[in-house]
């Protein structure tokens, strides 16, 4: 039985492309030239009509004038909100560039200095791992502190601005150890963010939402920048649709409001950015804005440069982003995804230009593509640059005689959320079941010439994969990303006590119980799958098995690939097996009980808040589950493939016919009681 499945609940901010693997040729047709304002709206209208964007809208700023804005695709079906340039979109992760810029007019202000560590301003802040005291705001702001990464229990939420992942935070914290020593490498990090909004309030004594409305929104004049503390039912958000769902979705609400959770338009964005631009010196001085462009990324170990779209600074993604860097431009890029909303801000510094886009569905990247192309287009107008560039490529692979040391490369690489198997044989490379070939320069390079593999062995002692990618997307352009993809780990044998209480966890789902009823999450069915089986041995997935009840991350990769690692922990509670994760809290499938089947029975939550999870058993399949809904609640039923059947807080619905081999979580408060009914 094969079933949609979440690991980790993280990764919703995740930087994760959504587009092809393989490079695609870009082809462009001979034609009339067209006003920008056209070629703007037809290239927005390739990511409704292409690349399964449900909306997108868009401006470009040059010289402190909006050039050109516009939107496109569907809002709500009913056709009853039309978008518009007002129309308001999550943006997701670019909401670290306000983060990142409170800290820095903090800094302008003389109340924080970069490298003086955290504690000092939040005196409250504990870890279990002495290094901590070590971490310093830049830090934080370049991804470098060491921290885990995400512990957003609860943080996307449908049309709740609940606190708890903020609230929570520095007591999740004082649970968990650093993945390295502060300032090691750059490696993305929410939580590095989310400690930053709590920096700006103990040190502004304001809500981080006051901090911004006062020293950016309102001098700005981004009207319709705002967060979920805001007045959110003043606004108009742009509608939010799912493949998993029929039907439009509540907002949604991230609440880690430093990390991902701010709400703005395309045009507020655009206006914001011309703080970097050092056309606003009077928001944000010259040198705090020449300072968040730097390479910070280059403090830690990083591989060699290459072009690519990761390259931090403070806050930003990168400062030094393809393909402005083959033009001899500064561009600086921030992404921003959550599970529903997705932006990107691309600014030219040095030319006083950006280009903003937000999307309802989507992702980043193709968003990113986008403000490229029309950054692009608008330079060549202006003579700036002669002509756009053809796509990129490492060219057709020719294949060379491998030096036999070459295969000991082959074996495990931990990676993001997951472990790769690499084999080499006979001049060839395989992973993920796409070949390369050993080339001249020492190199792995698949048959389209897009993707490039070497191996490197740092200074750290660690090896890493290292993966040059060219990612064409037809009328978009091109992505590039340079970075090491994965960590060499060797298989590690197990003792007969622990192999035997991992053995008894073999092929066993573990559900969520603490996510809020009001999750987004819930879209999927919760459940986490164990399994060592498919890894290196004394492996779970990219966790190194520590002890008979005890998993933890132990690779060190910059960039994306290391990105939220955990410590996993077991244990009974009256008899069921549980385990916890960076906060987050899993049932096993042994404590997941059938349905009463009588016509009608209560399921109550406990003191603990825990969600109860049940399973459709068969005399219960196609009957009708009714139920009387308490005030802060919510049911969810999936069927057996995992795919949601019904969610109460999207549908409103209490009435659901249950499907075989189902399963059903009711979630709520304390004390909620859910009254069931079946009947034929």
């Amino acid at each position: 039985m094969k079933k949609r499945i979440i690991w980790s609940l993280a990764t919703a901010l995740a930087f994760a492309p959504i587009l092809p693997t393989a490079a695609m040729a870009s082809t462009q047709e001979v034609a009339a030239p067209l006003s920008f304002e056209k070629f703007a709206a037809e290239k927005a209208a390739l990511l409704t009509e292409q690349y399964g964007t449900t909306s997108v809208q868009y401006a470009l700023i040059d010289n402190g004038n909006i050039k050109v804005s516009g939107h496109t695709g569907l809002n709500d079906k009913a056709g009853k909100v039309p978008l518009t340039k007002d129309t308001v979109y999550g943006i997701g992760s670019t909401s670290k560039m306000f983060t990142a810029a409170a800290v820095m007019k903090l800094v302008d202000q003389g109340k924080i200095d970069l490298d003086t560590p955290v504690v000092q301003y939040i005196t409250d802040f504990k870890m279990k791992d002495e290094r901590y005291k070590k971490i310093t705001p830049r830090m934080l702001l370049n991804h470098s502190s060491g921290l885990q990464g995400s512990t957003l229990i609860s943080g996307f939420l449908f049309n709740d601005p609940d606190t708890y992942v903020h609230d929570t935070l520095l007591q999740q914290l004082s649970t968990q150890k650093l993945k390295a020593d502060p300032g090691a490498f750059s490696v993305y990090c929410n939580d590095g963010f989310t400690l930053s909004e709590i920096l700006v309030e103990r040190v502004s004594n304001m809500s981080f939402t006051a901090f911004i409305d006062q020293y950016f929104a309102k001098p700005l004049g981004l009207d319709n920048t705002l967060t979920p503390q805001g007045a959110l039912d003043a606004h108009s958000f742009a509608a939010l649709y799912s493949p998993f769902y029929q039907g439009q979705l509540p907002t949604e609400t991230t609440n880690a409001i430093g990390t991902g959770g701010i709400f703005s338009t395309a045009e507020d964005l655009v206006k914001f950015s011309q703080i970097f631009t050092g056309q606003k010196k009077d928001i944000l001085s010259e040198k705090s804005a020449k300072a968040m462009e730097q390479e910070e990324y280059k403090k830690g170990l990083w591989p060699a440069d290459a072009d690519s779209s990761i390259d931090y600074g403070l806050g930003w993604d990168s400062v030094r982003l393809y393909p402005f860097n083959d033009y001899g431009i500064k561009a600086l890029v921030k992404g921003g995804d959550t599970t529903l909303y997705h932006s990107s801000l691309v600014v030219l510094p040095e030319h006083n230009m950006a280009v903003a886009v937000v999307t309802s569905g989507g992702s980043s990247s193709l968003n990113q593509l986008f403000a490229t192309q029309l950054l692009l287009q608008s330079l060549k107008e202006k003579g700036a640059i002669k002509e756009i560039q053809p796509d990129k490529s490492f060219g057709k692979p020719t294949k060379a005689d491998m030096p036999k040391e070459i295969a000991a490369y082959a074996g495990y690489y931990n990676t993001m959320a997951d472990q790769w198997k690499v084999d080499i044989k006979d001049g060839e490379l395989t992973v993920l079941g796409q070949k390369f070939i050993y080339t001249a320069d020492g190199s792995f390079l698949d048959e389209e010439g897009s993707n490039k593999i070497r191996f490197v062995k740092e200074s750290n002692g660690r090896t890493y994969l290292w993966m040059g990618q060219y990612i064409s997307v037809p009328g978009l352009g091109q992505l590039a990303l340079s970075q090491y993809n994965g960590e060499k780990v060797e298989p590690a044998a197990l003792g007969k006590e622990v192999a035997d209480a991992w053995a008894q966890r073999e092929g066993k789902l573990y559900f969520a119980v603490n996510e809020k009823y009001s999750s987004v999450a819930y879209m999927n069915l919760l459940a986490a799958p164990i399994s060592v089986k498919t890894n290196a041995e004394g492996y779970l997935f990219n966790l190194k098995i520590t002890g008979p009840n005890t998993a933890e991350n132990q690779h060190q990769i910059p960039a994306i690939a290391g990105r939220d690692t955990a410590e996993v922990t077991f244990f009974n509670e009256a008899g069921i097996e549980y385990f916890e994760m960076r906060g987050y809290l899993y049932v096993s499938q042994d404590g997941v009980k059938p349905l009463y089947t009588g016509k009608t029975s209560v399921a109550t939550i406990q003191a603990n808040g825990h969600a109860r999870w049940f399973t459709v058993p068969a005399n219960a399949v196609g009957k009708k589950l009714t139920v009387a809904l308490p005030e802060k609640g919510a049911f969810m039923v999936y069927d057996e493939n995992g795919t949601l059947i019904n969610n109460t807080v999207i549908s409103g619905k209490n009435e659901v016919v249950l499907p075989k081999n189902g399963f059903i979580v009711f979630a709520g408060n304390a004390g909620s009681a859910f009254g069931i009914s079946l009947s034929k």
